[in-house]
């Protein structure tokens, strides 16, 4: 089992910037391929970025590929994600997510581990 708990949102300006943390526990959360996805309201999730157990292999939506960045701190059992020239169009609930393997995926259906969610609001 892995437990993760989101937090880091807020409300931003447009270009402005926020970083979010996912807090991890669970015996074996650090060898595991981590995500973040997004719901926005009326939409359905989607993918925003995966990082490998490691840290050195990450991939990325199209839509934030350049201005989001997402690392991992095992030893500090957390993930982040990094988000810069925020736009209006990245408000959403931002969730962290684990696939409980390590090979990485985009796709929603492959992750069975959830937090909460943490709202971001970009303002314009």
């Amino acid at each position: 089992q892995v437990q993760l708990v989101e937090s880091g949102g807020g409300l931003v300006q447009d270009g402005g910037s926020l970083r979010l943390s996912c807090a991890a526990s669970g015996r074996t959360w650090s060898i595991y391929v981590m995500g973040w996805f997004r719901q926005a309201p009326g939409k359905e999730r989607e993918f925003v970025a995966a990082i490998n157990r490691i840290g050195f292999r990450t991939t990325y939506a199209d839509s934030v590929k350049g201005r989001f960045t997402i690392s991992r701190d095992n030893a500090k059992n957390t993930v982040y994600l990094q988000m810069n020239s925020l736009k209006p169009e990245d408000t959403a609930v931002y969730y962290c997510a684990s696939n409980g393997k390590q090979t990485m995926s985009v796709l929603i259906s492959e992750y069975n581990y959830w937090g909460q969610g943490t709202q971001v609001t970009v303002s314009s």
